[in-house]
């Protein structure tokens, strides 16, 4: 038996608002994960502060909350074996700059602008993934995957826009 996993994966406002950049990361997508959720969503502050709490005390907070509250992002849970690792790879490094240079074909070197508007989000790890399906999508039911444990969701009260 393989191990299936979940992540969630977001595409930046800069990104949505390049019709064929979406297109052609959704079938990329499709190709390499099942796809359990999507939605389109305006990040408000609140929910931008909450997603990115863990780097409240960095010098790029602010400039990356306000980012994600500029437009829509598009989000996705996706599916399958190993794939926080898939996901993280297909979007490559975080800094634009390293991506265009050591992987020039990944998510962020092709799409990307500057750290902060680097194309993509992916969960880290498990337990990030849980968290972070939980802020953007708290109608769905994780328990009905693949016996995810349940998510604990600090931000209960965030109303999503």
């Amino acid at each position: 038996m393989y191990n299936m996993e979940i992540t969630l994966a977001l595409l930046k406002p800069h990104i949505v608002r390049n019709t064929y950049a979406v297109h052609q990361l959704k079938a990329q997508m499709e190709s390499n994960f099942n796809i359990l959720a999507a939605k389109d969503l305006r990040v408000t502050k609140e929910l931008s502060e909450c997603f990115y709490v863990e780097h409240k005390d960095k010098f790029f907070y602010y400039r990356l909350t306000s980012f994600m509250q500029s437009g829509f992002c598009s989000a996705f849970i996706l599916q399958s074996e190993s794939c926080i690792q898939k996901w993280r790879q297909l979007m490559g490094p975080t800094k634009v700059f390293k991506a265009v240079y050591t992987d020039p074909n990944c998510i962020r070197a092709l799409y990307g602008l500057s750290d902060t508007r680097n194309a993509c989000h992916g969960s880290d790890s498990t337990v990030s993934a849980l968290r972070e399906i939980g802020i953007i999508f708290p109608e769905f039911d994780i328990s009905s995957v693949n016996n995810q444990s349940k998510v604990i969701n600090k931000c209960v009260h965030i109303k999503k826009a």
